[in-house]
């Protein structure tokens, strides 16, 4: 081959131009009819491949996204709302502690010396300090009720400076007086330097309080001296049967407004609302809701939006599944859990078009490279259109065969191509890469884009389906816990089968997978049986963890021959010298002997055993409490005997069981327990106890349980002629 003028003579071009010569018209005839068909074919194989594999990546991501959202936006909710729960309920047991421990000291007021009590100091103000404060016309050292609390200054004051949430606590008296602790004292005095009355019978926890007669949380109110939101739990004292005042203290919600405000960030937003159905803390700027004042505020629960009224109270009730309401013309995901011990529910909202932003930048990205695709692949068709009508020759110079290849070249991926498509919009499964689709021009660039987007797509469900397994093992571990909780405690029943002196029974049912209650029961030598009852501060994981601890050191003790109350001070000491979570657990320990029937027992703030003599009623046995195991160092216990006659029951128990709520918030109480335990016509410790939990059962229905279920019963026979005239 020679080149003239940059033209190659022999070359293919040459010979493409001297065929072309001939049969110009023929083949420019042929080719453009040939050339239509394909070209229709194929924008119409293309097409219908997009629209499938658009309608399979929508339909798949959306169901994915679905997933996801249901299973993160519940579980979040619920998060947030036991964290919240769990802040007010540490409250709760705070004021339940020193409403027992002021009622105690009231209650043997006459046995104590007059303690000194100090107005506010303004030079303690950053030092939490104890300071009595009056009413107006209210002389501060007359009051005989200040005096006797301040006994309990001191564990007042390191139950604020231990705990994370208590700012302050207080004891309002009936004679207008206030014993205070807080660390500011600056606050207690007007421009002048006197002393601020401080209106205690007016406020609303001490109004509460007293009208209810029991503990009681208020609205969202605001502090007397900070300014600051807050929310007071409050309960009243009672010693000896009359009203001497009401303990409060005040929960300051700043971190929950914090909080609240920052769930902006993502993509969505938080609100509280209380059982009013009234917004208590919402984002400023959400768009949707406004914080308003407790006599301005609307009721969402009776809103006109009935989507939006259905969701709040189903809220208020229980956790909630993925709801979808519309608020001012626009479409929400919501979700909601409830907060049990205020009655109060978290709830969270998600703008529903944000979430399908991932399909459709997914579907708008494959929108870009199908169409640059298609444009590269078009264009160069063009191309090769033009060169080859004036090229024509080319085709006749190969023939038939050549022009069979050539089809065969084009229309055999084209034809796979769209066959695979096809079977994955029906199957779902991924486009790949193959050598058919490698021919170096348009089709192989087309083959790249949809192995691309086939490939992005499968890690996008890989990822999904990685988060979906962590999820199942989170849930596998919880059960795992569970049962590991369970084997800790006895419970195969009868545990003596060769001991015929007594009968034994007792169930723990947790609130959650794992509980902070436990019982136990074991042979310290063949003549004295250990008898434990107690209950962990707290629920879930960590009241696990420090009930197993608790159990363990008891147990311990016990076996080296420990009396009740040297086992109860060896175990606080023990508690006590390393618990930075400042948990604590009351507890209730008997050692019987078994031959003479005679029980030494020690109560460490728990509650009262009842007891049952031969032929008689189960009646409260009210011993003496000491503190809760891990309240306080250094603390000493009381030590009592009961003598335990043939036929004599015991049953002892955790507040799960009176403090049972049903959906009316009302509790079950002491007496109904009594009532269930006499109820019992039949001789079968387990019998009795299965009668108290099915009458529990009964008050509370279908309400939430919200703290751990945990009996014992015990039954007393002494030698094997007893046992049989016992029954």
């Amino acid at each position: 081959m020679k080149k003239f003028f940059g033209f190659t003579i022999g070359g293919l071009k040459h010979k493409i131009l001297t065929l072309v010569f001939f049969l110009l018209v023929l083949v420019s005839v042929f080719y453009t009819v040939i050339t239509v068909y394909r070209s229709n074919a194929l924008n119409e194989t293309v097409s219908g491949a997009r629209n499938q594999q658009q309608k399979a990546i929508r339909d798949v991501s959306t169901e994915t996204m679905s997933l996801i959202i249901n299973n993160s936006m519940t579980k979040t909710t619920a998060l947030q709302a036991y964290i919240a729960d769990d802040m007010f309920n540490d409250i709760k047991t705070d004021v339940l502690t020193l409403q027992n421990l002021a009622s105690s000291v009231f209650s043997n007021r006459n046995k104590l010396d007059p303690a000194p009590v100090f107005g506010p100091d303004a030079s303690n103000d950053g030092i939490m300090t104890a300071q009595a404060l009056a009413e107006e016309g209210v002389d501060i050292n007359t009051s005989e009720y200040l005096s006797t609390i301040s006994h309990i200054g001191d564990f007042m004051i390191a139950m604020c400076e231990n705990s994370p949430y208590m700012s302050n606590c207080y004891v309002g008296f009936v004679d207008g007086t206030l014993y205070c602790v807080d660390d500011d004292s600056s606050s207690k005095f007007d421009d002048n330097g006197n002393v601020i009355p401080f209106p205690v019978r007016e406020r609303p926890w001490y109004t509460d309080a007293v009208e209810s007669g029991e503990l009681n949380f208020t609205g969202v109110i605001t502090d007397t001296y900070s300014g600051r939101s807050c929310v007071t739990c409050s309960a009243p004292i009672y010693a000896n049967g009359e009203l001497v005042g009401v303990i409060g203290i005040d929960l300051f919600l700043d971190s929950m407004q914090d909080y609240v405000e920052q769930s902006m960030n993502y993509g969505g937003f938080l609100c509280i609302v209380n059982e009013n159905g009234h917004i208590v803390f919402a984002p400023e700027e959400n768009g949707v809701f406004e914080v308003q004042g407790e006599d301005e505020a609307f009721d969402l629960r009776r809103s006109g939006n009935n989507g939006l009224a259905m969701f709040i109270n189903a809220a208020l009730s229980s956790s909630t599944e993925i709801y979808e309401v519309t608020i001012n013309d626009k479409d929400y995901y919501a979700a909601g859990s409830p907060i049990p011990t205020v009655g109060w529910t978290v709830v969270s909202f998600i703008d529903k078009a944000s979430t399908n932003m991932t399909t459709e930048q997914m579907l708008l990205e494959y929108d870009r490279i199908n169409q640059e695709a298609s444009a590269s692949f078009y264009s160069r068709e063009e191309s090769l259109k033009s060169i080859t009508i004036l090229l024509g020759l080319l085709i006749l110079l190969i023939g038939i065969v050549s022009t069979l290849l050539l089809s065969n070249r084009i229309v055999k991926p084209i034809e796979s191509m769209t066959q695979e498509i096809i079977e994955g919009g029906k199957t779902g499964k991924l486009f790949e890469m193959k050598e058919v689709y490698k021919t170096n021009d348009e089709i192989e660039v087309l083959a790249e884009s949809f192995d691309e987007l086939s490939r992005k797509t499968k890690e996008y469900i890989e990822d999904i389906t990685q988060i979906t397994k962590e999820n199942e093992r989170i849930s596998t571990e919880l059960t795992l816990a569970t049962a590991i909780q369970a084997s800790m405690l006895p419970h195969m029943f009868p545990p003596f089968p060769d001991r015929s002196e007594f009968d034994i029974y007792a169930v723990m049912d947790p609130a959650r997978e794992v509980g902070g209650d436990f019982y136990d029961f074991f042979l310290i030598d063949e003549n004295h049986l250990c008898l434990v009852i107690a209950d962990v501060s707290g629920k879930g994981i960590p009241a696990a963890l420090f009930m197993m601890i608790s159990k363990t050191i008891l147990q311990s003790c016990a076996m080296l021959g420990m009396s009740p109350k040297g086992i109860l001070e060896k175990t606080n000491e023990a508690l006590c010298s390393n618990n930075q979570v400042e948990m604590f657990v009351t507890c209730w320990i008997g050692i019987l002997d078994i031959r003479s029937g005679v029980l030494k027992a020690s109560n460490a703030g728990h509650e009262y055993p009842a007891l049952k003599r031969e032929g008689g009623k189960f009646e409260l046995y009210k011993d003496k409490h000491g503190l809760a195991l891990g309240a306080m160092e250094d603390a000493v216990y009381n030590e009592y005997e009961i003598k335990l006659n043939k036929g004599d029951e015991l049953f002892v128990y955790t507040d799960g069981v009176p403090e049972a709520t049903n959906s009316d918030e009302k509790m079950f109480k002491i007496e109904r327990m009594l009532d269930a335990l006499n109820s019992n016509d039949t001789s079968s410790i387990q019998e009795l106890l299965d009668k108290v939990k099915s009458s529990v059962g009964d008050f509370v229905k279908d309400a939430e349980q919200f703290d751990d279920l945990t009996m014992l019963g015990f039954k007393y026979y002494g030698s094997d002629d007893n046992k049989e005239e016992a029954q």
